[in-house]
């Protein structure tokens, strides 16, 4: 009996839920609202102010969005950039000597390039050195490596940009950076000076060692700092400059993989066969990168408040819309529109706006970071400035790389904003009473 009273109070109800339908007419999202919601968004002559809202509100989407998608792509670029550079020419791993000088060098740097995943092995000699010419002076960095290996570094071999590297390791030819070569206003043939503080030991006491040697290649790296202050000299040369006999100062170590650094470590401390020490590229650069993450993480935080702000003019705009539409609110819910049917017109109208402006910012986002250095150059010769200094910025060119993760997330974030801003302004409209609405019209 009980079982029959329950299946007929579940008939009633779907009776008054059919009976309900056929009385308004209309289901949920159906055309009549998807209608009235659109209408609200047109701007009309006594609307007008509510239509700059909206317009205000989809700007401030649209421009949160792309900014968010630009900044962050332009820091992965960054990041990108300066790794590839920096990793591409100082290695991933920088083995030392420990008690005894590296004579054995090649054995050691055979028995490290035999590891899986090692790709180079390369011996130095690395010291500090003036450069100087008819025109300018500047301290250098001076590294000593075999021709073999410095066209091994794709750093170095696929960017000469004067001069050659054949016949390197035969004669006293060194290969120096274009900024360098700018400032000292020199190019390939020319010559050069260079002047290391610790030279010959005489009974007067050290004295510097000076010679002059000719610019056999000019290089390009890209990152300003490096190419303004590195000079590559042949191995047996740099040896006999800096006073090693038959001695290196490291072996550098470049792997196929840098994020897997450990592995490769213990493998490389395994096989030397030898005392060493090594350093890896997280340790020689820990505060540059931590220090570029960090940005990162603020430039996020900053510009997601501009999303966030946006998404409040939706309520605000919303809100007044409400106000402002009290007798036609009315109106519709005596003519048997529902509760629920005023809350989906609202809210189609305002997730509209957040919807549409987050696509136009994806879309303008995508395009800027597409032609960020073009417009770079542009904004440079429309101004007469320099707008992104190699001095500063260590790269020669603006660097944008989008990620598909990231640029998800700011997507979702925008739409999930989107559709809680007008939750309140629409669940209020709803609430509305129709006699309220109508009393004093």
């Amino acid at each position: 009996m009980a079982a029959k009273r329950m299946e007929a109070g579940e008939a009633d109800v779907a009776a008054a839920s059919a009976f309900e339908k056929e009385r308004t007419g209309t289901r949920p999202f159906s055309a009549f609202e998807w209608m009235l919601s659109l209408r609200y968004l047109r701007a009309r002559r006594k609307e007008g102010f509510i239509s700059v809202i909206a317009g205000f509100s989809f700007l401030g989407i649209m421009l949160g969005v792309a900014t968010l998608i630009i900044v962050m792509a332009v820091m992965n670029g960054f990041r990108t950039e300066l790794l590839s550079k920096i990793l591409g020419l100082n290695g991933h791993l920088l083995v030392q000597p420990i008690d005894s000088p590296l004579r054995d060098y090649d054995e050691v740097a055979k028995r490290i390039a035999g590891v899986p995943g090692i790709k180079l092995a390369v011996p130095l000699v690395e010291g500090q050195a003036l450069a100087s010419s008819a025109f300018s002076a500047g301290g250098v960095l001076v590294r000593g490596l075999s021709e073999k290996d410095l066209r091994a570094l794709p750093s170095i071999g696929s960017n000469i940009r004067q001069g050659t590297l054949e016949g390197f390791d035969d004669g006293t030819g060194v290969a120096i950076g274009k900024r360098l070569a700018d400032q000292l206003s020199v190019r390939a043939g020319d010559n050069v000076t260079l002047v290391a503080p610790r030279g010959a030991v005489t009974p007067m006491g050290t004295t510097p060692r000076i010679k002059v040697y000719r610019v056999a290649a000019v290089f390009e790296i890209g990152m300003s700092e490096y190419d303004s202050a590195f000079v590559f000299m042949p191995l047996a040369e740099s040896q006999a400059y800096f006073n090693k006999d038959g001695d290196v100062t490291a072996i550098e170590v470049y792997t196929d993989n840098p994020d897997n650094i450990d592995r490769y470590r213990a493998a490389v401390n395994e096989i030397a066969g030898r005392p060493i020490y090594i350093v890896d590229w997280r340790q020689r650069n820990a505060t540059f990168f931590n220090a570029l993450q960090v940005e990162r993480n603020v430039m996020f935080l900053i510009l997601t408040l501009i999303v966030v702000v946006a998404a409040f003019n939706i309520v605000s705009g919303l809100n007044m819309l409400v106000k402002d539409k009290g007798r036609d609110i009315g109106i519709l819910r005596t003519m048997g529109a529902t509760r629920g049917a005023i809350m989906r017109i609202f809210l189609v109208t305002g997730a509209a706006i957040g919807v549409v402006g987050t696509l136009a910012g994806f879309l303008l986002g995508l395009v800027v970071c597409l032609n960020v250095e073009e417009i770079r150059q542009f904004i440079s010769w429309l101004t007469a400035t320099e707008l992104f200094s190699p001095e500063l910025y260590y790269l020669s060119r603006l660097p944008a790389e989008m990620n598909a993760g990231e640029t998800t997330a700011v997507v979702i974030m925008a739409l999930v904003l989107s559709f809680l801003a007008p939750l309140y302004p629409s669940w209020r409209a709803a609430r509305l009473d129709p006699v309220e609405a109508l009393r004093y019209e």
